[in-house]
């Protein structure tokens, strides 16, 4: 009850105040809950696709203002796009889809999300609650279809649950390891009214995520650090989806160890420093996975050993059975999955690095000095294993990376699609901070840039947008440059073409007897022409002189999309590469072909 200037608030007003009837509550349908949810939750972008099943649900958000809907051309770029916006800020990302064919063509999306562990919230139509089951129109079974790849999911049949399971839904998605999470709206429920209450927290008895480490396997970590000969620090996505790079940073520092960084850890630890030694896995350096193999105390931070980053699991532990390993991560179930650990530790990755560094503070024991080691692996890293032929008539690669870094000084947020293109722009752009580096790491999803660049310039209008692609996945999300000119979206796009599905093509190479069955893109548009027909600035670049300018060029144009086609080497191949099946000591490095 509001009281006006001049009133004496006495003891008898406030009783009878509170004897005064409640404000009735609001009565909302469906359609203007999710709207009301999304303001609640601080929502700033919706990105999605209409159609038959959420058309009341289009219509609240065409009345409402909390937030702003993006249009894409196909669901599967909105939901990569509501996927990058989540990777970009450290927020949920949300995407908006219709039912049947709307949800399939989201899967992809999810299943990226899910298995690089991203925070997400889809919301999917569905056919109304009398019809399911029935075949009906552009029915299908989200629930069944997506439970394999989101973190959880839920059909809401009763109007009168459908403000408390999208809380439940955020709350989900965002706390313990993230993941994406559906909420199945049917077309009659979004339609019914009931009262409208949004609970500002969520209890769930069956959903308990750990937060703390256990001290003492905290004090058992830093003791076998802090005695160690030959120590490691290996640094994955984790440490970034639990805002702990700082922490990282500073633990790297303070104990003076070597680390690497996995594709997705890449920016935890900044990559210019002296410490850092690189990527580590397939394609990382042969200084980061020689001292992965033989260190003898190794600690992960937030990775997960999957078999992209240690090859053969076997080689990896019969080639130093005396290694002691450290390994903390939110999810119990990444612990010894792979590889069996010595010291586990649940929590939060920022949580048990801010009390193992309270530990190493006070400890009597300092760090080895470990001079021996760090000779050793100078001597890795002197064999400079990411040296390649500069030529002068043909553009290389690694060179338009390198020199997109000068141009950017490094302080771009740069989306990758998937392949050869994706690998030289993780190991040639050096990444000195985190969530700079957008990329499909564990579903390895072609089509994701362009969409990724999307979400990542919505979230950040202010920072350079440059999406690294090939020419094979650019095509499968190309008309999402439609969605770029609606809304202005002034990327940058770095085509890294050389008419072959690169690493496809390198692979048939290697081990395929040099059969390149369905890997040459022989029907290629003229991209710059096809750029420029959906009102972007295309550029066709062919020397090596002509790369340096180019890139100044495009990035000087801060109002519009550049499309940059880069005609590249076409036998140029990532290196080094450890062979499928192979152990990470085990690389093929240029200089041995």
């Amino acid at each position: 009850m509001k009281i006006p200037d001049n009133t004496q608030f006495t003891a008898a007003a406030a009783l009878a105040a509170a004897m005064s009837p409640a404000t009735p509550p609001e009565i909302l349908n469906g359609a203007e809950i999710v709207c009301r949810a999304m303001k609640e939750e601080g929502v700033e972008f919706v990105f999605g696709y209409p159609g038959g099943a959420v058309l009341v649900i289009y219509d609240e958000i065409h009345k409402q203002n909390s937030f702003q809907h993006i249009l894409v051309r196909h669901e599967q770029a909105a939901v990569h796009a509501a996927d990058a916006y989540a990777r970009a800020t450290g927020r949920p990302g949300v995407a908006l889809v219709t039912s049947g064919p709307g949800v399939t063509n989201a899967v992809t999306g999810i299943a990226t999300a899910y298995m690089d562990s991203i925070p997400m919230v889809i919301i999917t139509g569905q056919v109304p609650t009398y019809a399911i089951g029935q075949d009906a129109f552009q029915e299908c079974d989200t629930v069944g279809i997506t439970r394999p790849c989101v973190k959880h999911n839920f059909l809401v049949k009763d109007v009168a649950e459908l403000a408390n399971t999208i809380k439940k839904a955020f709350y989900i998605a965002t706390t313990g390891r993230p993941g994406p999470v559906v909420v199945d709206v049917p077309k009659d429920v979004s339609m019914q009214t009931t009262a409208y209450h949004y609970p500002k927290t969520i209890e769930m008895r069956s959903y308990k995520p750990v937060s703390k480490g256990h001290s003492g396997q905290i004090k058992k970590a830093m003791q076998m650090l802090l005695s160690a000969d030959r120590p490691m620090i290996y640094i994955g996505g984790g440490a970034i989806l639990g805002d702990a790079s700082k922490e990282v940073t500073e633990l790297v520092r303070t104990l003076g160890y070597p680390c690497t960084n996995t594709l997705m850890g890449l920016g935890a630890y900044p990559a210019t420093d002296k410490q850092f030694l690189g990527m580590l896995g397939m394609h990382g350096t042969v200084e980061a996975n020689m001292a992965m193999q033989f260190c003898d105390v190794l600690i992960a931070i937030g990775a997960r050993f999957d078999d992209r980053v240690i090859g053969n699991p076997t080689h990896f532990n019969a080639g130093n059975p005396t290694r002691k390993i450290i390994h903390i991560d939110i999810d119990p179930s990444s612990i010894s999955k792979r590889v069996k650990v010595d010291v586990p530790i649940v929590g939060n990755i920022k949580d048990v690095l801010v009390d193992m560094l309270a530990q190493l503070k006070v400890a009597e024991q300092k760090p080895n000095k470990i001079v021996a080691w760090w000779k050793q692996v100078e001597e890795w890293r002197a064999k400079d294993c990411m040296k390649y032929k500069m030529g002068s008539d043909v553009i290389k690669p690694q060179y338009v990376i390198e020199k997109l870094w000068e141009t950017t000084k490094g302080d771009a947020i740069v989306t990758s699609d998937v392949g050869q293109h994706q690998m030289w722009a993780a190991q040639y752009y050096k990444f000195d901070k985190p969530r700079r580096w957008i990329n499909s790491g564990g579903l390895g999803t072609m089509g994701v840039g362009l969409p990724y660049a999307m979400g990542c310039k919505l979230a950040y209008p202010e920072l350079d947008v440059a999406c690294v692609t090939g020419e094979g996945s650019i095509q499968m999300c190309i008309q999402e440059l439609s969605t770029c000119k609606q809304y202005n979206l002034p990327l940058k796009v770095i085509l890294l073409n050389n008419r072959y599905l690169g690493m496809v093509r390198q692979w048939q190479d290697f081990f395929h007897g040099n059969r390149h069955a369905e890997s040459y893109m022989e029907a290629l548009p003229d991209f710059t022409k096809l750029a420029e027909a959906y009102g972007h600035v295309g550029m066709d670049i062919e020397k090596p002189s002509d790369v340096e300018g180019a890139l100044k060029d495009a990035f000087a144009m801060k109002d519009r999309l550049v499309f940059m086609n880069f005609l590249t080497d076409q036998k140029e191949n990532v290196f080094p590469m450890v062979p499928g099946g192979k152990g990470i000591s085990e690389m093929i490095l240029a200089e041995d072909l």
